[in-house]
């Protein structure tokens, strides 16, 4: 016997999430059955306006409901220091370790030739423009050690030489290859405080 079509097609948006199989979406939809109506409600709505309301900070293309997210709103950040990273969920890394009180800017990917991602797919003419209005004066780049890593990296240091920014990039505790997210704190912690100047 199968499930009911309505099981079936659950299962199956289940399976959509990142790292979920067969077995741990059937789990998660026969859960759904043994849920109160008003947590399947929210669980429905919440889906719903995450497509709806959520978009990308007008400033650093981080997550937000507005125009401009949390952090690119609050004046007690320094604004002199901008950590650059790959994605979104970077910057939630970053803020859960709670030490880090700059700004930050999202480039929305790396430069990979070999996947056809060139400099102009990804936000480095809006990281530069923003460096230059805001009058940036640190430049962290807080991005995964990887071969794509080291080259949009490479690109954004020779994009600001000669232009009053120090540029320093988080240290490697962090192995080669390694995806920033899986990084325990305290390794995270300790890479960008030990950060050094890109030569």
């Amino acid at each position: 016997m199968n499930y009911p079509t309505t099981i079936l097609n659950l299962i199956e948006c289940f399976k959509k999430f990142p790292g979920i199989g067969e077995k741990t979406a059937e789990r998660m939809a026969l859960s759904t059955l043994n849920m109160e109506e008003d947590v399947l409600n929210l669980f429905s709505k919440s889906l719903k306006d995450t497509k709806k309301k959520i978009k990308k900070c007008e400033k650093c293309g981080s997550l937000t409901e507005g125009d401009l997210c949390q952090i690119c709103q609050d004046e007690t950040r320094n604004r002199e220091t901008l950590c650059v990273v790959e994605e979104c969920k970077n910057v939630i890394l970053f803020e859960k370790i709670g030490s880090f009180r700059g700004v930050y800017h999202v480039l929305g990917g790396l430069i990979s030739p070999l996947e056809g991602i060139n400099p102009e797919d990804i936000h480095i003419d809006k990281l530069i423009d923003r460096i230059e209005k805001d009058k940036i004066k640190e430049v962290i780049l807080a991005i995964k050690p990887s071969v794509e890593g080291e080259t949009t990296a490479l690109y954004i240091s020779k994009m600001l030489e000669g232009k009053e920014v120090t540029v320093s990039k988080i240290a490697h505790g962090i192995p080669m290859g390694a995806e920033i997210d899986y990084i325990d704190p305290l390794t995270l912690e300790m890479a960008i405080e030990d950060r050094r100047a890109i030569s």
